[in-house]
């Protein structure tokens, strides 16, 4: 059972000397900070790019035993990325 979670994100070598945008990693921790699930996105260097913070995605969420638990995704909402005109939605 858990009562909080506490998301790290795993920054890269290449990401942080670079500046560099990769797919993101996720740790998810309980309070004691044990990793209980880890979370990985999945999308294209071009959307990165382009697009940003308001990129589609999806992020997998695995257990410790690799197993997949929750899918989260979130289509691109908008006619172009640089005239986003739809709240995102996930």
């Amino acid at each position: 059972q858990l009562d909080q979670i506490i998301i790290h994100q795993q920054v890269e070598i290449l990401e942080a000397i670079l500046g560099t945008e990769t797919s993101s990693k996720y740790e998810i921790k309980n309070h004691l900070g044990q990793r209980v699930y880890f979370a990985v996105e999945e999308n294209g260097c071009f959307d990165r790019k382009l697009c940003s913070h308001i990129r589609s995605f999806t992020i997998r969420i695995a257990d410790n035993t690799g197993r997949e638990v929750i899918t989260v995704n979130r289509p691109l909402r908008c006619n172009s990325c640089w005239f986003p005109c739809f709240l995102q939605e996930v």
